[in-house]
């Protein structure tokens, strides 16, 4: 049986932001988005990467890692591009296996990993 996540639609997200996973929901910009099997596989990487962090902790370590990135970066999007949890989710979104077959904790491998 096929597990579904929570979806909320809400068209007041930013223009450059398709979705975005508050655990337990994705939240997507448009319905039609909910459709899109590699956008939704995206954010379910990030909903194991939530859990696995205990949620709260995912949020902080997220925030750091992009203000970390950013003083090094100077650039939003490719701070944002070089956060371990998006490379990772970015590197396996469209292996639509990969949320079953992923080990816990794999976005470390991504950490150090040059974009």
């Amino acid at each position: 049986m096929k597990k579904k996540n929570a979806v909320i639609v809400c068209t007041c997200l930013p223009k450059h932001i398709a979705a975005i996973t508050l655990y337990p929901f994705i939240i997507y910009k448009e319905a039609s988005f909910a459709k899109d099997p590699i956008l939704v596989n995206h954010e379910r990487i990030h909903l194991k990467q939530q859990l696995e962090l205990l949620i709260l902790p995912f949020y902080l370590w997220y925030g750091i890692e992009f203000l970390v990135r950013l003083l090094f970066l100077q650039d939003k999007r490719k701070a944002y591009r070089a956060i371990s949890f998006e490379k990772e989710a970015y590197a396996n979104e469209a292996n639509l296996l990969y949320v079953k077959q992923r080990k816990a904790y794999s976005f470390l491998k991504y950490l150090f990993k040059n974009p």
